[in-house]
């Protein structure tokens, strides 16, 4: 017997969650959201845990595993790429770091035929109704209503004062809030974390939703194929427990992310139609873009040794970890109910760039995202790296089987503005960690050290040493059917040529953002849940923002120093 439903959604990730809440919510459609990967169990410590970040990526339990092909400018370094394969997707396992982006970003998105009402003022109200920004003011910039609970910093280790500080002595200014009218400066981070707990997507949005009679969530469903008669869908074929099941649907919703999403279009036979018949895979329409103008953001460390003892190295001790844990199993306090990500900022690394182009995060503790600890009693880092590169890359499936990972080439630095600004963004990043208030806590470099100084010694650190911020993006591109790489319609989400078939994921951005894209990816299926549900947007907000050269620098805090 096949099952049949009004809505499938192909992901429980970060969109999936949000439109499996909202699509339910009036409960007049069944709603079917199938994940591939298991379910994010409230006793799951490396899930739950703030602190516990560095564990679940690189284990098949959490982590997809994809890699890039070897790099051509990265001197053919394959690149992982940790992405979530549990409910929740990447929100279950990411550093629970929320940012919108520059607002100006969202003008270059409305700046493209067609992409009109995704400009700033009609992403704003999404943005909002996503939002509970608890350390935030009730204004016209910030949401306090909605699902996703922001706590703030709060960035109190003096390691993060003297590292704010040392950025305004440096010309760099203060900002309350990155989120808010004026990103770019330095302060405390908005956060993914309520009550020394990890709010992922499916936490805020799926699992209170999961009472309804309408709504189903299947996890350890694998989808192997969109299946068609013609160019219209009428259902899916998934796998799960070891057996083959199709279900029929009214509607198909891919969100399973920029890479899972092309993926499972190609294996579908939406593509490019050259390579699909190469590999013996019949066209269901010919779509260029699918898989095309791939875009991450790559970030360095740059790690530092302190003489004082205020870092939160210590606790990376393993026979600290069980006292530290038992504190939080117990209370939801201590070092493992934060993702210490809690501050950093944004700055433009040259005149040419109309908003910050670099961002920063910083941690109070020298360790790489993978767990591995910097050899120093007591140490600092800052996570920095380009913010809207213009490389771009592509990802192909390589076979019809779809549990073979697909070939994706991101093409980091392999372009002239590439390479500048990375060599600017070290320039920075040293300038900053060597002013007066840095220096009582910084007794030296340890990556990538004094040898490191030109311009061409950096190239080949960044080369050997970067790694992926972990914000693919971009692959299934929203934009007009007159623009032969665009995938998905902006006015209603459906896959040009294709009947009720629609993509709503990071795929869709037809840039990425200058910041962690989870919370992008949020209010784009906040706004596409009701372009599918046919109601009227939400009205634009116009508010103002910060914008270089048209606003003055010293607006009110800006630009003090906080002893």
């Amino acid at each position: 017997m096949t099952d049949t439903y009004d809505i499938v959604i192909v992901g429980g990730g970060s969109a999936g969650s949000v439109l499996g809440d909202r699509l339910s919510a009036d409960g007049k459609k069944s709603v079917l959201v199938l994940e591939a990967g298991r379910s994010d169990y409230s006793w799951d410590l490396l899930i739950q845990m703030p602190a516990a970040l560095p564990f679940p990526a690189g284990k098949s339990l959490y982590d997809w595993k994809y890699q890039s092909d070897p790099e051509p400018h990265m001197g053919g370094r394959r690149i992982k790429h940790a992405r979530g394969k549990v409910l929740g997707g990447s929100s279950s396992i990411n550093g629970m770091i929320y940012q919108r982006g520059n607002p100006m970003d969202y003008e270059r998105w409305g700046a493209d035929a067609g992409m009109e009402t995704w400009d700033f003022a009609h992403c704003l109200p999404y943005f909002k109704r996503l939002e509970n920004a608890l350390g935030s003011p009730d204004d016209d910039l910030r949401g306090h209503d909605g699902p996703i609970k922001l706590e703030r910093g709060p960035a109190t280790n003096p390691l993060f004062q003297a590292f704010f500080n040392s950025a305004v002595e440096a010309g760099y200014s203060r900002t309350p809030d990155v989120n808010g009218f004026r990103q770019e400066g330095f302060g405390p981070f908005d956060k993914h974390v309520y009550k020394g707990q990890r709010l992922s997507a499916s936490r805020a949005y799926l699992h209170p939703a999961m009472k309804r009679e309408n709504l189903t969530v299947l996890t350890r469903a694998f989808v192997k194929n969109i299946d068609f008669e013609g160019r219209k869908a009428k259902g899916l074929t998934y796998q799960r427990n070891g057996k083959k099941h199709q279900v029929k649907a009214g509607e198909v919703i891919l969100s399973g992310g920029a890479i899972n999403t092309p993926q499972l279009l190609q294996l579908s036979g939406v593509g490019d139609a050259k390579h699909l018949r190469s590999l013996g895979i019949k066209p269901v329409v010919n779509l260029p873009g699918v898989g095309e103008n791939l875009q991450d953001h790559l970030e360095v460390y740059v790690q530092h040794a302190c003489p004082l003892p205020v870092s939160e190295q210590p606790n990376l001790n393993k026979l600290r970890m069980p006292w530290i844990g038992l504190q939080w199993m117990l209370n939801r306090t201590g070092p493992a109910a934060t993702n210490h990500f809690e501050g950093g900022g944004f700055v433009r690394s040259n005149e040419d760039v109309k908003y910050p182009n670099l961002m920063y995060h910083f941690l109070p503790v020298a360790v790489r995202y993978d767990g591995q600890k910097a050899e120093t009693a007591h140490g600092f880092q800052v996570h920095v790296g380009p913010m809207y590169s213009d490389a771009r890359g592509s990802l192909k499936i390589r076979s019809t089987d779809p549990k073979e990972h697909p070939s994706m080439v991101y093409n980091y630095l392999s372009t002239e503005q590439d390479k500048r600004e990375w060599v600017e963004a070290i320039r920075v990043t040293r300038n900053i960690l060597s002013q007066p208030a840095m220096k009582p806590y910084n007794i030296g470099e340890i990556s990538p050290g004094p040898s490191v100084e030109t311009d061409e010694e950096i190239l080949d650190w960044v080369r050997e040493d970067a790694e992926t911020a972990l914000h693919p993006s971009c692959t299934a591109k929203m934009g007009p059917a007159s623009d032969p790489m665009a995938v998905v319609d902006p006015n209603t989400m459906k896959v040009h040529g294709l009947e009720n078939v629609r993509v709503v994921d990071a795929s869709a951005m037809p840039y990425v953002t200058n910041g962690n894209i989870h919370a992008p990816v949020l209010m784009l299926a906040e706004k596409a849940a009701d372009l599918i549900l046919g109601r009227k947007p939400l009205d634009p907000i116009h508010a103002d923002f910060y914008r270089h050269g048209v606003h003055p620098a010293d607006a009110g805090t800006l630009g003090t120093i906080t002893k």
